[in-house]
């Protein structure tokens, strides 16, 4: 319990930081000199006011279920099965990832785990990676490498073609561009000795830390997408598993369809079949994926575009959902929290931020830009020194939360807010392919 006592002290340390940046905020926005008959000036006080609470609060909901999980994973009893290790498919979808796959292969074959296959599924690609895969095809001690090559259909498509031949009862999904960690199997696997486990989510990281964007990302995935699901694991109900990692029992995903290709993240549309159907999604942080991020501007918009309009026509299928808790409070509540983090909490966000210059412009206090600006980058900075502490990970990471929200941050709400407003007018878009740099 070392590491508990110490994640402990660094969770009070972080709440008391938050708390007292939230209070910092409040005072501050309480000396702004409102004129009598100001309304403009007026309202927008108040607005500010309520998006520094929603602020400050996600943040604290967020730690503290985050460390409720971690502390209920350092004293966890073995559930019934965990010492066995049953066999698991691994499913590769490849599209034109000649540039990678070869790596990908390669590290999954240093897995440690005592048996399991590798299924590559070939979509159709029209560069190399077929013959690549194809000289890799055999079997590696207790690990069979195979290949089935399809016409392209997309990657919901590989994935169920792969889910359908796989020989073993637990299936990994992953990404052609991605590498696991050596003890990924071995770690998720533990989780579905508890028979109300149909999914476990992995741990995401970006490899490629090579530019400000890359880096920035690398923040993102520790502080902003591991600090939610960790909360949701341990409410049994993340609600993305995310496509460079997720385990599944095979028989599940075969009674309800698999992935559907109606959406543009098939990922989160899956997970909120599996949770919608009744089923438990915990979150493994010691099964990590290591994967390429967008190093290029244009290239990570495009991207979190895609994202959220796969997200919204996700939801869309469930929206009853949204309104009528059914199967618990956690499942509820995790629909919810995406649908908050898709589309209200980046309007809120940008628009925030907006309303503070006009407050500025309005009080004719210059002075408040740069109090704002820096006890809001103490709360990005607290709840990245926590994060980051969490996962053991690079601590130079930290350096970035200085400009992550007001730099990185805003201009990725932007593109959200874009996708949000297209997707409700129907605009026709396409899947897109980010070309791969072979980091691996």
């Amino acid at each position: 319990m070392r590491h508990g006592v110490r994640y402990a002290i660094a969770l009070a340390v972080g709440l008391l930081t938050l708390t007292a940046g939230g209070i910092g905020l409040a005072l501050l926005l309480a000396r702004v000199p409102i004129v009598r008959g100001n309304w403009a000036l007026f309202i927008t006080v108040s607005l500010l006011l309520v998006f520094l609470v929603l602020l400050v609060v996600r943040y604290l909901v967020l730690m503290w279920l985050g460390f409720l999980h971690h502390l209920e994973e350092q004293v966890a009893e073995p559930a019934e099965g965990e010492g066995t290790h049953p066999p698991v498919t691994i499913i590769v979808p490849a599209y034109n990832e000649g540039a990678v796959i070869e790596q990908a292969i390669r590290s999954l074959l240093e897995l440690d785990y005592p048996a399991f296959e590798i299924l590559v599924v070939d979509d159709g690609s029209t560069d190399a990676t077929r013959e690549v895969v194809t000289g890799l095809e055999g079997r590696y001690g207790d690990v069979v490498v195979r290949l089935v090559a399809k016409s392209n259909g997309g990657k919901a498509t590989a994935l169920n073609t792969g889910i359908a031949l796989a020989r073993h009862d637990f299936v990994l999904c992953m990404d052609g561009d991605s590498r696991l960690s050596r003890g990924t199997l071995r770690a998720a696997m533990r989780h579905f000795g508890d028979p109300r486990v149909a999914a476990v989510a992995g741990n995401v990281k970006v490899v490629n830390r090579n530019n400000l964007w890359t880096r920035l990302q690398a923040l993102e995935y520790i502080e902003g997408l591991n600090m939610a699901r960790r909360a949701q694991g341990f409410l049994r109900a993340v609600n993305i598993i995310p496509g460079p990692i997720g385990i599944f029992r095979r028989e599940v995903l075969l009674q309800l369809g698999g992935y559907d290709t109606d959406t543009f993240a098939e990922d989160a549309d899956l997970t909120l079949k599996l949770l919608t159907a009744g089923w438990h999604i915990v979150y493994e942080e010691a099964a990590q994926a290591f994967t390429e991020a967008p190093e290029k501007l244009l290239d990570l918009l495009k991207q979190r575009y895609r994202w959220t309009r796969g997200i919204l026509q996700a939801l869309r299928k469930r929206a009853t959902w949204l309104v009528l808790p059914r199967h618990g409070l956690g499942v509820w509540l995790s629909l919810n929290l995406m649908f908050f983090e898709a589309i209200i909490w980046p309007t809120v966000n940008v628009v925030g931020n907006g309303l503070f210059a006009v407050l500025a412009l309005l009080s004719g206090s210059g002075d408040f830009i740069l109090f704002w600006w820096l006890l809001l980058t103490l709360l990005d900075v607290v709840a990245a020194v926590y994060t980051i502490a969490m996962e053991e990970e690079d601590l130079g990471l930290v350096s970035y939360a200085v400009i992550y929200r007001f730099f990185f941050i805003t201009v990725i709400d932007v593109a959200k807010m874009f996708a949000t407003v297209e997707e409700f007018l129907g605009v026709r878009m396409s899947w897109g392919k980010l070309e791969r740099a072979g980091r691996l």
